[in-house]
């Protein structure tokens, strides 16, 4: 897993909070040479209308695998699994939320915050 590393796509840069690249020959030192499989977002007062329009736009157009918007202030991760082309499923920090791109992880954001 790597933790707060730019990636490139086209002319466009950001910087997820938390990213996981499956493919280690897209990582540089520069960063990430390419498109993460699984990005993590951590909503703050001054970054919610980036998070949840912008970088989730971003993210989509590039085909990011799987996307979550994990929002302290609302108890809510909002998870987005672009390869299935469904609408995003909201889940209450308190439960479990299976990671799309494993088969066997899940994660349960609220044991997370202890």
């Amino acid at each position: 897993m790597t933790s707060t590393r730019t990636f490139n796509y086209c002319i466009n840069y950001v910087e997820p909070d938390i990213c996981v690249i499956c493919d280690k020959s897209k990582i540089s030192n520069r960063g990430c040479e390419g498109v993460p499989d699984f990005v993590i977002e951590i909503v703050s007062p001054s970054s919610r209308k980036m998070d949840y329009s912008l970088k989730n736009a971003l993210y989509s157009d590039a085909n990011v695998r799987e996307y979550w918007i994990v929002d302290p202030a609302r108890k809510r991760t909002t998870v987005y699994r672009c390869e299935q082309d469904a609408a995003p499923i909201i889940i209450p920090f308190d439960d479990f939320v299976k990671v799309g791109i494993y088969d066997d992880l899940k994660i349960c954001i609220a044991d997370l915050l202890k």
